[in-house]
């Protein structure tokens, strides 16, 4: 049994019907021997980090950056799992207004830090919402689920 941890700050509705489309995705019914723990960011903290055998974040983009909230997850979280999760694969979504480079190089910085290993290029959707989205952000809590069921990550 494997164990997906997905941590995001929503703070609007869109945002979180990305986040429950990500959810969706990885407790999909094909997927049997994973278990699946999502939280708000300020919710989560480094026992969730230590838990889990992958994870994925997700994020706004706030002024250029990741959202306070998970930068309040990963502040409270990096001391206690720093040298504890090396290796561990993650992915990443950001719902960006402006490009979400800042975005993905902050979130990008951290965990490179943590030294989590990316298993799927960052999920990137600017500008208005797009009912389309909801599939990408499915396809990858399936992608990471299926490939931590599998053993590939």
């Amino acid at each position: 049994m494997a164990n997906l941890l997905i941590v995001y700050h929503a703070p609007s509705p869109n945002m979180q019907r990305l986040a429950d489309a990500v959810i969706d995705g990885a407790q999909s019914p094909e997927i049997d021997h994973v278990t699946v723990r999502a939280g708000h960011a300020l919710a989560s903290g480094p026992d969730d980090l230590l838990w889990c055998d992958g994870v994925i974040f997700g994020t706004t983009e706030n002024f250029g950056y990741m959202s306070g909230a998970l930068k309040d997850f990963f502040e409270r979280s990096y001391y206690p799992c720093l040298d504890k999760v090396n290796a561990r694969p993650y992915a990443l979504f950001v719902k960006a207004g402006n490009d979400g480079t800042g975005t993905l190089s902050s979130v990008q910085r951290i965990v490179t830090g943590l030294e989590l290993k990316p298993v799927a290029e960052p999920l990137l959707m600017v500008g208005r919402f797009q009912e389309s989205w909801l599939d990408d952000c499915r396809e990858l809590g399936m992608t990471l689920a299926a490939g931590l069921e599998a053993g590939i990550f």
